[in-house]
């Protein structure tokens, strides 16, 4: 109720008056965002493809071209993405044979059983691991990272680590390092 009187008070003080403010507040409450996917740029469709279907075992969900404006996209993901869970978006644009990282982009994480193993099956199936498995700094949630053909980052976190079993904001680990 606290939270409600709040959100009223900043929207008054916007000049939103008491219909408009409680309309947005019932479909801020009625209405949940969603993590759908995250997009990125690559230089080989297929060489992308191949990296998360084969060496990260993602589904390709679906593809669709655009002639007009001369990109193609690919949608993976695991359990079949969305709605259950958000996918990557890979786009194409054709002619682009590669992109600058730049310094602001970090990575992906994926929570995965046993990131050891994980480890050894994306190495065995020819993927580049970057950081072994193991404690982060400081920590002890296992991670790894995994670079892709395009170079992006992907973290894997063992999901049964004590940060990821509990959640709570004591337990959580402080900063990871590749």
């Amino acid at each position: 109720m606290l939270l409600a009187f709040r959100f009223k008070a900043l929207y008054q003080s916007l000049g939103m008056d008491l219909p408009v403010c409680a309309n947005l507040m019932a479909f801020m409450h009625n209405k949940r965002m969603r993590f759908l996917h995250t997009m990125l740029r690559v230089g080989n469709l297929q060489r992308s493809i191949d990296f998360y279907t084969q060496v990260l075992g993602m589904q390709l969900l679906r593809t669709s071209e655009n002639a007009e404006y001369k990109y193609s996209l690919a949608f993976l993901g695991f359990e079949g993405g969305n709605p259950a869970q958000a996918e990557i978006e890979l786009t194409y644009n054709w002619g682009t044979e590669s992109y600058d990282m730049g310094t602001a982009y970090g990575h992906i994480a994926l929570g995965v059983p046993d990131a050891y193993a994980a480890c050894d099956k994306i190495k065995a199936a020819g993927g580049n691991v970057t950081r072994e498995a193991g404690p982060v700094k400081g920590g002890s949630t296992v991670i790894a990272f995994v670079t892709d053909p395009d170079g992006y980052k992907i973290e894997l976190i063992q999901e049964n680590s004590r940060a990821h079993q509990h959640g709570d904001a004591a337990s959580v680990d402080p900063l990871r390092a590749a």
